[in-house]
Formats: structure tokens, C-alpha cells, sequence
């Protein structure tokens, strides 16, 4: 008796100490056993062109899980009976809903363990059916996936998100912070079958989703352009090729199309380079390079667009010996002519007259050698060697665009300088961030560079339109009705692969209007076989383009009478 009432009392102590002392404390914890906690994720902004189109957005998605130790417990109504059908009934009615085998499922729903995926990145409403069939153990967690409407045309521009949610290349990596946001919590009781408890404790802190992205591409030209580069470019066989469309005043970026391209819905498939060339492939632009040293020449008084020029068939210096594109006896062309007809001679004749670090400093204040300041994944500088270590020859090649390497955007800013009045402004690619609350915080303008006068700038621009004449070496990048400047680039591509030079790379670059101008064309292809000048190849996509986007932003021609440009003097 005594034994019994000594092991009575210390229940009765135990009880005391756990309902009147301990309470609190005990019942927190049993709570705390029974609350499971998820990270709500945050939504990932969207990605937009400068209209608001949407080139980049999220979609709600679930993940459906299961504890295997409840999934046996499932029961249904079979033939009017509730009858228990454990995991071969719960994998039976799950495989037409989540599109897997049912011998598939029935593996991955048997076991002890408490958590284990089912099937991932479902819609909202497969959701809703499978949590109408009522298996035990079986819930969902939040997720999104991301996709984008514009598929392939702006691909490598806006970047990629991978399957774990790592962002890749593109707007995606540049501006991932702000487009991430916060991801949330919710905190709920639930029954050992997983199931949560309606009347149980419940906590959410909302998920902030991520901001934005306001771009100043046009959709519709970044498509435009993204379809003209890829048809040149299997036309001619060539290994890759790039268009830009910028705008002249603001320096903004309105289309940047790269080929070859993928398909950032399937991540999977996409092959070879993921990033855009325009940004990160650098190469000797040639001919188009020529317009610096003309700006040069003209800014430092030593020729003007009438200097006779002599252009014998070959020219010696520093122990080499130059020549044109062609073979030709001796021409007599002004200044305007040796552009007009890209003669590497001529300009080096007229290149020479400036001293060589003076030249170098023209080059960097148009922007070689350095980055735009986007901060674009991949971005390289280009090659501009200080002008201390400039070979002998180098001295002469830099001059007519070899021996230095641009990026595509590098060299469309150049052409921009030229067509603002001899003021840079450096490239822009994001409009603005949008908070997920509406405000909008757009990007700085950037600072501008002075690089040449106006008055520079003008002759430099009307020179340029001597080279779509029918006496220059693009006749081809003409635009029905308005007055086109630009130039041909034809240059020799080096190729890390052979270590050496192999194929060429073909560009044009021009604006228009030429008098009053509004957007800058840039087109370029890499290692073109069939056919691979400047002219031949790219001006007729620089045309195409150029003739969409002044449809497409209602600008209309002047109307005014192209200057007389004398190409040639007297003596012949």
C-alpha cells in the first residue's frame, strides 16, 4: 500500500509540476512540434521594353511533396466502400496529374521518409485536383517559373534564368538584386499526415516582390533586327553577327540583336555561347575605324575634306609595305574621296600629319579601350595599347582600324559621336526600376563627352555621305528617300584558334538622317564565306533595319539636297 501511494504521489507531482508549473513551457512546446514553417518565395520582377512590353516575367507554380510515412494511410470510396488503397492507390490517381509513370511515383511515395518532391513547377490548378483527392501526407510549396514571350529575339540581351532560380547572363545577372525581392514565410500547425490544421495557429509574413526592369529596347525592332542578322548570316555562311540600333541624342540602346541565339524557355537545349556578342566579342574593326582618325585629322587643322591626297599603289613605312583592298595605279583624290573610297593609303598619308599619342587621345575620348559603363555580363574593354608600346607598324594600321579591337557597341559609338555633334554619349540599356509599390526611379543620364567640334562633326558627317554615293563602297545601304551617312568596314579577323588571322570580319555603320540625324545602324558579321565586304554583305541589312526604324519611330525625311562632295581633284 505504501509502495502504491509513493508511486501515486509522484504522478500527482509529476502532473502538478507539468499542468500548473510547467505549463506555459509545455504547451509551447507541443506547439512548437506541431508548427512547420516555408519560405514563401518572392516573385521575380519583370524584365520590359521601353513601351512595357513584357520580355521577361514570372508565373505562379507549385511543388508538390510527400511524407512517405503518411502516404499508406490514403483512403477512397471503391465500389460504394471506403476502402484503404495505400500508395498503389495514391501513385494511380497522381500519374495523369503530374505526368508520371505510376510504377515511377510508387517508388518515389514509398519509404520513412518525411519529405521527398513528387513533382515540381506544377500549375496552380493541377494543384488544386491533387489536393482534392485527399492523400495523406501529400502538400505543395510555392514556387514560380520564369518565362519569356519574346523567346529568341532577345535572348541573349535579356539573360536566362536557370531551374534552381540562379540568374544567367543577361539583364537576369546584371540587375538580379533588383529583381529577386524578398521571399516570405508562413507558419502553420499540422496533423502527423501533414495535413494543416484549419483551427491551429497560423502566421504569414508576405513575400515583397522584385522591382521592374524597364529596358530601352523596342520589342519590335530587337525583333526586326534579331530576323535581318539571322538571315544574313546563314546566307553568307558566317560564324556570328550583330545589330545595333541606338539613338543618336540619348546614346539609348533600342535594339541589340546577337546571332546566333537560344531559347531562354529551354535552357536545356541552348548551345555554344549564351552571351551577347555585341557586348563581350571584340575584333579589328577596319575601315569603320577610319572615322576617328578623319575626326582627328580634321580637329587638328592639318587637312580638310578638299585636301588633295596622291594615292600611289603602295605605300612604305616602318619597314612594311601597305595596300589598299585594290590594286590601282596612282589616283588623285581629296580627302573626301579617300574616305569615300576607304583607301588604307590615303588615309594613312593623312593620318600621319598627327602625332601618334595625339591620335591615341582621340580614340580613347570616342570610347576604345574601355567599357560603356552598362556593367553588361561578359562586357570586354577591347585592345587599345598604350601608345608607348605601338609597334612601328602599328603606328600606320591603328589609322585605318587594325591593330585595335572594338566591341560592336564600342563602334556604334562611334558613329553616335559623329552624328551629335561630335559629342559622345555614352550607351544606356536601362530605362528605369519600378518598385513593386509603382514608383519609378529612372537611370542618370550619362555624362557627355566632347570628343570633336560641331563643325568637325559636320564635315565629317558629309564626307560620310560620300560613301553611299554611287562612287563609295556601299551604294547598297541607301534608304529610299533619306540622305544615309556611314561607312564600310572589310577587316582581317583574328582567330585565337589558329593564333593567327583567318576569314574577315564585314560590317557597316551609318545614321540617318545624314543631315539631321536620329538613329545610328550598326551591323556586323564575323567570318562571312560568301561574299564578305563591308558593303556587300551588311549594307543591305543595314538598310533593312534603318528603314524599319525610321517607319517605326514616324521619322520623316528632310527633304534637303545632299551636299556636292568633289571625291577627286584635276589631276588624273
Amino acid at each position: 500500500m505504501l509502495a502504491v501511494l509513493f508511486v501515486f504521489s509522484i504522478f500527482g507531482a509529476q502532473l502538478v509540476k507539468i499542468q500548473a508549473l510547467d505549463a506555459k513551457k509545455m504547451a509551447t512546446a507541443a506547439l512548437g512540434s506541431r508548427l512547420y514553417t516555408v519560405t514563401v518565395p518572392a516573385m521575380r520582377g519583370d524584365i520590359t521594353d521601353t513601351n512595357g512590353v513584357v520580355l521577361a516575367t514570372s508565373i505562379e507554380r507549385r511543388n508538390v511533396t510527400a511524407d512517405q510515412t503518411a502516404v499508406p494511410e490514403y483512403q477512397k470510396t471503391v465500389n460504394g466502400h471506403l476502402t484503404k488503397v495505400g500508395v498503389a492507390g495514391a501513385a494511380q490517381d497522381l500519374a495523369p496529374l503530374t505526368g508520371k509513370s505510376v510504377e515511377a511515383l510508387t517508388t518515389i511515395l514509398t519509404g520513412s521518409r518525411r519529405f521527398t518532391y513528387v513533382a515540381k513547377g506544377l500549375s496552380p490548378l493541377t494543384w488544386r485536383r491533387i489536393n482534392e483527392l485527399g492523400i495523406p501526407g501529400i502538400y505543395s510549396e510555392p514556387t514560380s517559373q520564369r518565362t519569356y514571350p519574346t523567346s529568341t529575339a532577345a535572348a541573349s540581351l535579356v539573360g536566362f534564368v536557370g531551374g534552381d532560380g540562379t540568374a544567367g547572363g543577361g539583364l537576369e545577372l546584371l540587375m538580379n538584386r533588383q529583381l529577386s525581392g524578398k521571399p516570405g514565410t508562413q507558419t502553420y500547425e499540422r496533423a502527423r499526415d501533414g495535413r494543416m490544421i484549419p483551427t491551429g495557429e497560423q502566421s504569414i509574413t508576405p513575400a515583397v516582390p522584385g522591382h521592374t526592369v524597364q529596358m530601352t529596347i523596342n520589342s519590335d525592332l530587337q525583333w526586326f533586327a534579331q530576323n535581318a542578322i539571322a538571315q544574313k548570316v546563314q546566307q553568307t555562311k558566317a560564324l556570328a553577327g550583330t545589330v545595333i540600333v541606338e539613338n543618336v541624342h540619348t546614346g539609348e540602346l533600342l535594339a541589340v540583336a546577337s546571332y546566333p541565339t537560344f531559347d531562354p524557355n529551354d535552357i536545356a537545349k541552348a548551345k555554344g555561347n549564351l552571351d551577347n556578342r555585341a557586348f563581350d566579342e571584340v575584333y579589328e574593326p577596319g575601315s569603320t575605324g577610319k572615322v576617328m582618325t578623319f575626326a582627328s585629322v580634321l580637329q587638328e587643322g592639318v587637312a580638310n575634306p578638299e585636301t588633295p591626297v596622291t594615292v600611289p599603289g603602295t605605300l612604305p613605312r616602318a619597314g612594311t609595305t601597305f595596300h589598299d583592298s585594290h590594286a590601282h595605279g596612282i589616283e588623285h583624290l581629296t580627302a573626301a574621296g579617300v574616305l569615300a573610297q576607304s583607301s588604307n593609303i590615303g588615309t594613312i598619308e593623312l593620318g600621319e600629319k598627327v602625332p601618334a599619342a595625339t591620335l591615341h587621345s582621340y580614340f580613347t575620348k570616342f570610347g576604345v579601350g574601355q567599357t560603356s559603363g552598362i556593367g553588361f555580363p561578359g562586357e570586354s574593354p577591347g585592345l587599345l595599347t598604350p601608345v608607348k608600346d605601338w609597334s612601328g607598324s602599328q603606328r600606320y594600321t591603328v589609322m585605318f582600324g587594325q591593330g585595335l579591337s572594338v566591341n560592336a557597341i564600342q563602334a556604334a559609338g562611334v558613329f553616335q559621336t559623329i552624328a551629335n555633334g561630335g559629342v559622345r554619349m555614352p550607351p544606356t540599356l536601362i530605362k528605369g526600376v519600378r518598385a513593386p509599390d509603382g514608383t519609378m526611379t529612372p537611370t542618370p543620364a550619362p555624362k557627355p563627352v566632347q570628343v570633336v567640334s560641331a563643325a568637325v562633326a559636320t564635315q565629317v558627317r558629309e564626307m560620310l555621305e560620300g560613301v553611299v554615293s554611287s562612287e563609295g563602297t556601299a551604294p547598297e545601304a541607301r534608304v529610299e528617300g533619306y540622305r544615309v551617312a556611314g561607312k564600310t568596314g572589310t577587316a582581317d579577323r583574328y582567330d585565337p584558334a589558329v593564333g593567327g588571322y583567318r576569314g574577315k570580319t564585314a560590317s557597316f555603320i551609318g545614321f540617318a538622317p545624314a543631315d539631321k540625324p536620329e538613329l545610328v545602324v550598326a551591323v556586323t558579321l564575323q567570318r562571312p564565306v560568301n561574299g564578305y565586304f563591308g558593303g556587300v554583305v551588311a549594307g543591305p541589312v543595314f538598310s533593312q533595319v534603318m528603314t524599319y526604324a525610321l517607319q517605326a519611330y514616324k521619322i520623316a525625311p528632310t527633304g534637303t539636297t545632299p551636299p556636292t562632295i568633289k571625291l577627286r581633284t584635276d589631276g588624273q
